[in-house]
């Protein structure tokens, strides 16, 4: 399946410097943010807390305020209080951060309710509890999966291609995990151990387009285009992989985006997995083709890559 009758000729390598000008405001605009924020919106996940999860026979919209107000008494920090699922289900997440000792949370926020909402009684559908120290644990080991994860991505496309291309294509994946840090951060959503699975999935969703660019740049350094200059043939290879890149992207963004659409009005981690899967397809796709291959171009001006 081609888009194209003709391979185009657009002129990418081109464009870098707009492109390197664009990354660059949004890397000035991720950072603001998390000085603003004072850091991204840890989830229980990494910070530890409760989760309580409750379905009420009544509608409960009107009795968030009274909810929140019930909760924040107990003494456990400011909630997070949020109906779920579609309107007429009248269920509530309640989470509250950074104290998860036994079920003393959880019971406590129960029959605070109970008080406070006699006339509409509620039954638990979920109560999950993470330790600080659990928490703790998987802020580490999630930043060492990814570490090493991009590690061994240098140390292949090093052997497979050169060195400078797996230089190249570490560049666009860590643009493309600052980037989606960026967006979650503006968007003040949180980050769970799902969406670092996003994370490492965008990862290898960048790489793999990133790889099929670089394979067609390895094939036009010789042959029938050894007369063009190192520009050129960069540039010939992104627009002979551009109707593949297309079809890639747009079929993977048309699942995620059923996916987004279908859990969008549910609390569920479905969503914002999905949400920073939108955003990796889009900036992955991007990066590989205005990130990976210019860096490779402004490499072999400083040192020609045979």
């Amino acid at each position: 399946m081609h888009l194209f009758k003709k391979t185009p000729n657009i002129n990418f390598i081109g464009s870098r410097n707009i492109a390197f000008i664009f990354s660059g405001f949004l890397f000035v605009v991720t950072i603001v943010s998390l000085v603003i924020n004072k850091g991204p919106n840890l989830s229980i996940d990494f910070v530890g807390g409760t989760v309580v999860q409750l379905k009420f026979e009544k509608p409960i919209v009107d009795d968030l305020g009274k909810i929140r107000s019930a909760v924040t008494d107990l003494d456990f920090g400011q909630p997070e209080v949020k109906t779920i699922g579609k309107k007429g289900d009248n269920e509530v997440q309640i989470i509250v951060k950074k104290k998860a000792e036994g079920t003393r949370v959880g019971d406590a926020v129960k029959e605070a309710l109970t008080k406070a909402l006699s006339d509409n009684p509620f039954e638990l559908r979920r109560e999950e509890k993470v330790g600080p120290k659990i928490g703790k644990e998987l802020q580490r080991n999630s930043a060492i999966a990814a570490v090493l994860a991009m590690i061994i991505i240098l140390i292949y496309i090093g052997i497979r291609f050169h060195l400078p291309f797996g230089i190249a294509a570490i560049a666009a994946l860590f643009h493309d995990v600052v980037v989606t840090f960026g967006v979650f951060s503006v968007l003040n959503a949180e980050f769970s151990l799902p969406i670092i699975a996003a994370i490492l999935t965008i990862i290898g969703y960048s790489l793999n387009d990133t790889i099929v660019v670089f394979d067609r740049i390895r094939e036009n350094l010789g042959g029938l285009s050894a007369k063009k200059s190192f520009d050129e043939k960069v540039n010939s290879s992104i627009n002979q992989c551009l109707s593949r890149t297309i079809i890639t992207s747009l079929t993977t963004l048309m699942v995620v985006i059923t996916i987004f659409a279908f859990f969008y009005t549910s609390g569920d981690v479905i969503k914002l997995f999905s949400g920073a899967l939108i955003i990796g397809v889009i900036i992955g796709t991007y990066s590989s083709v205005f990130i990976a291959s210019p860096v490779l171009v402004l490499w072999n001006k400083k040192w020609t890559i045979k």
